[in-house]
C-alpha cells in the first residue's frame, strides 16, 4: 500500500493541472498495431513514448521506449507526464495497469482484433480515444476497401498451400502456430491452410508431427529467421528437410508486425502473403 500511495503522490506532482485527458496531447502507445493506427490518423506528433513492438512507421522507433508491452513499469510511464496510455488488449502486467489508473492516468486498452472486422474496430476505438472519430471512420473505410481487394486477390488463386508458421524455438523444438492465433488468421485470409491447425495457440511440435503435417511452405517472421541461424539452417533441420517445404525450399519471411499486427497494413500483409505463398 505504501508503494501505491507514493506512486499516486508522484503522479499528482507529475500531471499538469491543465492536462486534457479527453483531447490528449501527450500519448504513450503500447502495441505496434496501436502505434501504427495513431500515426495513420495523423496524430504521431502527440506520441511521447512507445513500447518495443512499435517499429513502424520509421519515426515511431525514435520515441522514448517504455519496454516490452507485457512488462510495463508504471513509474517510468508516469515520469513522462502523459495524458493517455493507449495500449493493445494484452498490455500488462495487470498490476502496472491498475497502478497507472489508481494514479489518475487515463488508460485505454484496445479490443483484440485479428480479423478484418477486428482491425476496423481497433481503428475506430483509437479514433474515439484520441477525439478523432471522423478520421477514424475515414481510415476504417479505406482499410475495409483495401482488405476486400486483398481478399479478392487471395481468393483468385486456385491452390491452397499448407503452411506452417514457426514463431520461435522452445527446448529445441519449433514453436508453431495453431488455431486461434494471429498467424492462423493471416494464413487463412491469404487463401492457404494452417498445417498445424490441429491444436490451439502456440505449441512446440516434434519432428514427427511436423513431417506428418507435410507443410508446403514454411512461414516465419524475418527477425525469427535471423535469430534461429538463417533460412538455410532452418530448412536443413530434419523436421523441415523431410517435408515438401524443405525439399522444394519454399519459405516466406515477413516483418513481424506487418504479418501479425493486424493494424492499418493488414490488407498489404494479406496481399503480399497470398502472392509470396505461390512463389510470387
Amino acid at each position: 500500500m505504501r508503494g501505491l500511495a507514493s506512486l499516486c503522490l508522484a503522479a499528482a506532482l507529475f500531471f499538469a493541472p491543465g492536462a486534457n485527458a479527453d483531447n490528449p496531447r501527450r500519448i504513450v502507445s503500447a502495441g505496434g498495431d496501436i502505434t501504427e493506427i495513431i500515426y495513420a490518423l495523423g496524430a504521431g506528433d502527440r506520441v511521447v513514448a512507445v513500447d518495443s513492438t512499435s517499429n513502424h512507421p520509421a519515426g515511431a522507433a525514435s520515441h522514448q521506449q517504455i519496454g516490452y508491452i507485457r512488462r510495463l513499469a508504471a513509474e517510468g510511464i508516469l515520469s513522462l507526464q502523459p495524458d493517455l496510455l493507449i495500449a493493445a488488449h494484452d498490455a500488462g502486467p495487470p498490476a502496472a495497469i491498475e497502478q497507472l489508473r489508481a494514479a489518475g492516468l487515463r488508460v485505454e486498452l484496445a479490443p483484440k482484433g485479428d480479423t478484418p472486422e477486428g482491425v476496423l474496430e481497433k481503428v475506430r476505438f483509437v479514433g474515439k480515444a484520441l477525439d478523432l472519430e471522423a478520421a477514424g471512420e475515414a481510415l476504417a473505410a479505406r482499410i475495409e476497401s483495401d482488405m476486400a481487394r486483398a481478399i479478392e486477390t487471395a481468393n483468385g488463386y486456385t491452390d491452397t498451400p499448407r503452411v506452417i508458421f514457426v514463431l520461435s524455438e522452445r527446448d529445441g523444438a519449433p514453436l508453431a502456430a495453431g488455431a486461434g492465433t494471429s498467424a492462423d488468421a493471416i494464413i487463412s485470409l491469404a487463401g492457404a491452410s494452417n498445417a498445424a491447425g490441429g491444436f490451439s495457440g502456440y505449441k512446440p511440435m516434434s519432428q514427427e508431427a511436423i513431417i506428418e503435417a507435410a507443410p508446403d511452405v514454411l512461414l516465419m517472421m524475418s527477425q525469427t529467421v535471423e535469430r534461429l541461424g538463417g533460412i538455410d539452417a532452418m530448412l536443413a533441420r530434419p523436421e523441415f528437410a523431410l517435408t515438401p517445404a524443405g525439399r522444394e525450399r519454399r519459405y516466406v519471411a515477413m516483418e513481424g508486425m506487418l504479418l501479425l499486427g493486424f493494424g492499418p497494413r493488414a490488407p498489404e500483409a494479406v496481399r503480399r502473403l497470398a502472392t509470396a505463398l505461390r512463389g510470387g
